[in-house]
């Protein structure tokens, strides 16, 4: 029988005394751990075993790692490889690294897919089930509360911005990475924290949820007829193709005298090389077109 060796890869952190030992694979579904000391390791056997080392101060379990913060005692470098022989060798004889609690309800399988969208830095992850009926963008954590998918996205250091709407999670990330390093982390992420029961949405404490329909009728009806016509297109036409590609739009307003419309671009539209050019030519000759005059124009509010 063959005996299959753990692979740990040692990975340095901005913390100096706090070092990283990756794991091939996810060692724990959705949940962080965090313990000072031998007595709160009790979830953690490996953990334990760890705080017998005089210089283990704190350990943090995650996603596919380990973290270690040391005392000052010593320098990783005299002890990271000794670390990690033990680690591996601790998993190899069929240690535990976690208990699971066997009260967890039963994963719901789903599929989550990546898709490419015209703008390079956002990636389009398509789930097997519905999400939400709003489409809610957030830029940083801050924003967060109705989100704990996205308030978790924002923990990896290259994610920038999430939209989630409909079945699907966009996410733009900073120029730090190329997708190809971290579309299967995000991936393997989202699909592990919906399938154990995560909350993608708490639709209750979404905010633009709250500015409930009827007041959306009630400004929609005190428009003049050329912004309802706009926003009817916009509706129609526009927002189908643009959340095709991860993005979404709305109406901000119309200028009768400049005939300017002015839209918001939220998800993979914001900050997109080619989205002013699908506003110029897409958006703006169709609204010309179906609206019979030549003289409007299209801005993005947030472009």
């Amino acid at each position: 029988k063959l005996k299959i060796m753990t692979k740990i890869t040692i990975k340095e952190t901005q913390n100096p005394t706090i070092l990283k030992f990756e794991f091939e694979d996810f060692i724990t579904q959705n949940q962080s751990f965090e313990f000072k000391n031998i007595d709160e390791a009790q979830a953690s056997p490996l953990a334990q075993q760890l705080f017998y080392l005089p210089f283990v101060k704190t350990v943090y379990i995650s996603g596919n790692f380990i973290a270690i913060e040391r005392y000052s005692i010593v320098e990783w470098d005299d002890v990271k490889d000794a670390v990690a022989e033990q680690i591996t060798s601790f998993v190899d004889k069929g240690g535990v690294i976690i208990k699971v609690e066997e009260t967890q309800a039963k994963k719901q399988p789903i599929t989550v897919y990546g898709e490419t969208t015209p703008n390079p830095a956002a990636l389009k992850f398509v789930v097997s089930r519905m999400l939400t009926r709003n489409a809610v963008e957030y830029k940083n954590i801050d924003q967060t509360a109705s989100s704990p998918l996205a308030k978790e996205l924002f923990k990896f250091p290259y994610v920038k911005e999430v939209f989630i709407d409909e079945n699907y999670i966009s996410v733009t990330k900073y120029d730090i990475n190329d997708w190809q390093e971290i579309t299967l982390e995000v991936r393997t992420f989202i699909k592990q924290f919906i399938e154990n029961g995560g909350t993608v949405l708490d639709e209750s404490l979404i905010e633009v949820a709250t500015k409930n329909d009827i007041t959306k009728d009630e400004a929609f009806d005190k428009l003049d007829v050329t912004s309802q016509q706009i926003i009817n297109i916009l509706e129609e036409y526009v927002k189908p193709a643009v959340a095709a590609d991860g993005g979404n739009i709305a109406f901000d307003s119309y200028n009768e005298e400049d005939k300017t419309v002015k839209v918001i671009l939220q998800g993979a539209c914001s900050g997109c090389p080619s989205s002013t050019f699908t506003l110029k030519s897409g958006i703006e000759n169709m609204l010309k077109s179906m609206l019979n005059d030549e003289a409007i124009k299209v801005e993005a509010v947030n472009a």
